[in-house]
């Protein structure tokens, strides 16, 4: 009977030590890119009224990972008095266009809704930069509608 128990044992003990040093060898998780640091983002529009009237502003960070194929942004859009509510569009190395990724609402001071956004890109291919841009509107003078543009271009420190 104490054969079969030391056998028992030492069966058990190179079990243990075999999951041990596969738990060892195998990653936890997939590997994941390295970010460099939050980079800011910085847009405002205003019309081109005597008044300079601001239509809406975007704020967040953008950072791009080592391996210059990825990026990961955070940004809140704030409407202010544009018409209808201001369009975020994104774009990589200055042609490819990323659809922004919806995070909510949420309410701001001074804005009528802040719309977030928020996603990790892979593009796939190296990234050189990304371009922020940002379009509002407005009625001036009287009923002519007109609408403006404004960007933030970020440049990739890994490339």
């Amino acid at each position: 009977m104490a054969a079969r128990s030391r056998a028992g044992r030492l069966t058990r003990s190179i079990a243990i030590a075999i999951a041990a040093i596969a738990a060892a060898l195998l990653p936890l998780s997939p590997a994941h890119a390295a970010y460099g640091p939050d980079q800011p983002v910085s847009v405002q529009v205003n019309a081109t009224d005597p008044y300079n009237t601001p239509l809406a502003r975007l704020q967040g960070t953008v950072a791009f990972d080592d391996g210059t194929a990825m990026f990961r942004y955070s940004l809140q859009l704030c409407w202010l008095r544009a018409y209808p509510a201001p369009n975020l569009r994104i774009f990589i190395n200055g042609t490819t266009q990323h659809y922004p990724v919806s995070a909510g609402s949420t309410t701001t001071p001074g804005c009528q809704q802040t719309s977030l956004y928020a996603a990790e890109v892979n593009h796939g291919a190296a990234i050189a930069n990304v371009r922020f841009d940002v379009t509002a509107g407005w009625f001036y003078p009287g009923m002519q509608y007109n609408t403006r543009t404004r960007s933030f271009t970020s440049d990739n420190p890994f490339t």
